[in-house]
């Protein structure tokens, strides 16, 4: 029978049922295991995270909220992340392995684009714009380990989060242009090539 004080936390020595208080069910080192574990994870995907360029000088908050969203995927090689034409589901960051961008491109075959190494990141694009499918396909190159920002998660964290959107935005956009710069030398010189 309680007697009111637990909501101030102060025990009431009067009851014998036996029952573990709720001060003592928070001082079990089973929960306090649990919680040190997931403390454990969430500096690890901290460290993690802070070596990946995209993030690279995020405030510490920003890195752990980033970091609860995370999914780790692990691929055999061949093993495909996504298609050409797939809908976007989320941002991908390479831990081990090294993973493929490529299209099939008719009567020549697999077209290797890029292929990416750990600390890289992918599928940002899927972040930007909603509605847009997969305009590459990515394939584990060899047995790869990812963390994977789904895009609802991220998109819902950006949202309540104005700080981080702005930065993450910003970053996605100096990303992008830099591909687009980089597919542009790279069909500059298909083109000069294709005339001797």
């Amino acid at each position: 029978m309680g007697s009111g004080l637990e909501e101030l936390g102060i025990i009431d020595d009067s009851d014998e049922s036996g029952a573990a208080t709720p001060q003592e069910e928070r001082r079990r080192p089973r929960g306090a295991a649990v919680e040190s574990e997931g403390d454990e994870r969430t500096a690890m995907l901290v460290r993690t995270l802070r070596k990946v360029s995209l993030f690279e000088g995020l405030l510490p908050l920003h890195l752990k909220r980033i970091g609860a969203l995370c999914q780790e995927v692990e691929l055999n090689p061949t093993e495909p992340v996504f298609n050409h034409g797939d809908p976007g589901d989320g941002l991908y960051l390479i831990l081990e392995g090294a993973v493929r961008i490529s299209r099939s491109v008719s009567g020549i075959g697999e077209e290797a684009l890029a292929v990416l190494k750990p600390g890289m990141y992918f599928g940002e694009m899927s972040i930007v714009d909603d509605e847009m499918p997969r305009s590459a396909d990515a394939i584990a190159h060899e047995r790869t380990r990812l963390l994977k920002l789904p895009k609802d998660d991220l998109r819902d964290l950006m949202f309540v989060d104005r700080e981080l959107a702005y930065e993450l935005l910003w970053r996605f956009v100096r990303t992008l242009s830099g591909r687009l710069r980089d597919s542009n030398d790279k069909l500059l010189m298909l083109t000069v090539s294709s005339k001797f």
